[in-house]
């Protein structure tokens, strides 16, 4: 360790500066030189043209802010109802992706299924709901024709 504590005093800074760059002969690449060349003016190019936009930006953000203010009771309601209407007919494009993916998923539900058992099922419940239906139907008829031939005949007692 001594030993090494006495070469580094004895080297001269330019020598330790020495071992960081590559020696006379070596050096990078002619690609990497034609790289940084082309594409230094290009980023220089493209930062120009970044700040232009940005001052631009501002410009027309300054110049049109007092505009808003005048027509913010105009705008901000206008802004609100074509928010509204572009949230409306987003949700109902929507809904109607939904509902026909929902059909598509019936339709395929039933084919898998074993479709005529379940039809005779169907069908045999349809027929008894109408026949139920059918029978409360015709009471209540009953009943309603009963009540009004006795107010009817309450009428001419009346009269």
């Amino acid at each position: 360790m001594a030993e090494y504590q006495q070469q580094q005093q004895q080297q001269r800074p330019t020598d330790a500066m020495k071992g960081m760059f590559p020696e006379k002969g070596e050096g990078p690449p002619t690609s990497k030189i034609l790289a940084v060349v082309t594409l230094l003016p290009l980023a220089g190019f493209l930062l120009l043209v970044s700040g232009l936009t940005l001052a631009a930006t501002l410009l027309g953000l300054a110049v049109s802010t007092p505009l808003f203010v005048i027509c913010s009771p105009v705008l901000v309601p206008a802004a609100l109802v074509i928010g509204l209407a572009v949230t409306g007919f987003l949700a109902s494009g929507a809904f109607g992706i939904t509902g026909l993916s929902s059909l598509s998923w019936i339709v395929n539900y039933l084919r898998r299924t074993r479709l005529p058992e379940q039809l005779e099922h169907a069908k045999r419940r349809a027929q008894e709901t109408a026949g139920h239906m059918g029978q409360t139907v015709t009471g209540k008829t009953q009943e309603a024709a009963g009540k009004t031939q006795e107010a009817i005949k309450g009428e001419e007692k009346k009269t």
